[in-house]
């Protein structure tokens, strides 16, 4: 039987990551005892203290027992935190080096959402891929840069640690460490019992590109500004090179400094969402957005649009534009 720890942070933590993983894993094990089989996971609340009141003292938590408390286990869940991070990673210090040490006898670590944040801490995530929230990204990045952000994915697996997406996806990652544990029949089981789609690995139709400012780079700022106010034309480095008086190379080096994007990149993720926009609300047919937005080509529009947001221009119409 594999030992699981749901870890119970001190703070603001996600109630849902924590009753939605232990309701899951404990229906695995209704399953199989109902094809006549021996429960698979032994699942604990693992807390730094007991009780752990969360939300300023809204809720509490009464953990199975306490991290000092185990001695092995064979896999750590971490929820998503909230609130100020800096403060949440001070508040459970005691609980990292417990997570290495898990990880290094042999455990495998899961974290939804924000609680990368907390695995980053950990130093385990350095060089491998990480999956957060796509709206922690920048603070993501800002603080861990040692670690590959892949903010388009759902979920990610690397050496034995896992890592899902915003919100809700940990539902996914669930599923995929049902169908590693327990096979793909009760992984299906598991997605109908709890009407989770099954497969899903990217949360790129659900980003919002809100550009990326915080920094103090001047002429950077400016040139998102005009890139903003302008998606509509045709825009290229040597423009913005030349309208800021800088070379290009500098350009794109502080560029890609300050926002953790190419000034390409920022381009196309402008556009693109603007595009969305359209689509999402407008009558417009995908010829007209993409005039509208500054594309003649519809290959180029279309092979970018699905780069962006993992759907072609047609499906994201259909998925969001009710009219549609």
């Amino acid at each position: 039987m594999k030992h699981v720890s749901i870890l119970i942070p001190v703070g603001h933590t996600s109630l849902s990551n924590i009753d939605g993983s232990h309701h899951i894993l404990t229906e695995v094990n209704n399953f199989m005892q109902m094809m006549g089989q021996q429960p698979l996971f032994n699942v604990q609340m693992v807390g730094l203290e007991a009780p752990t009141p969360q939300r300023n003292g809204l809720f509490t938590i009464k953990p199975d027992v306490l991290y000092k408390d185990i001695e092995k286990t064979d896999m750590v869940i971490i929820p998503a935190v909230h609130g100020d991070i800096e403060q949440t990673l001070k508040a459970n210090a005691a609980l990292l080096p417990w997570i290495v040490d898990q990880y290094n006898k042999g455990a495998e670590l899961v974290s939804f959402c924000i609680g990368a944040f907390v695995l980053a801490a950990t130093g385990l995530l350095k060089g491998k891929q990480c999956a957060t929230h796509w709206v922690a990204a920048n603070d993501f990045r800002r603080m861990y840069p040692d670690v590959n952000l892949v903010d388009y994915k759902i979920m990610t697996e690397e050496d034995g640690i896992y890592t899902s997406g915003g919100a809700y996806s940990y539902l996914n990652l669930m599923v995929y460490l049902v169908e590693k544990h327990a096979g793909r029949e009760m992984a299906i089981m598991i997605s109908k019992a709890f009407m989770i789609d099954i497969d899903r690995d990217s949360q790129s139709p659900f980003i919002i590109f809100q550009g990326q400012k915080a920094h103090e780079d001047a002429p950077v700022k400016k040139a998102q500004e005009y890139i903003e106010q302008n998606f509509q034309d045709r825009i290229t480095v040597d423009q913005l090179a030349d309208m800021l008086a800088l070379g290009r190379r500098s350009l794109e080096r502080r560029f890609k400094q300050a926002t953790s994007n190419t000034v390409t990149e920022y381009i196309q993720r402008v556009k693109m969402e603007a595009a969305k926009k359209s689509l999402e609300v407008s009558r417009k047919n995908i010829n007209e957005v993409m005039y509208d937005v500054g594309y003649t080509d519809v290959k180029t529009f279309r092979t970018v649009f699905k780069k962006v947001t993992g759907l072609s221009p047609v499906e994201y119409k259909h998925k969001y534009n009710k009219a549609a």
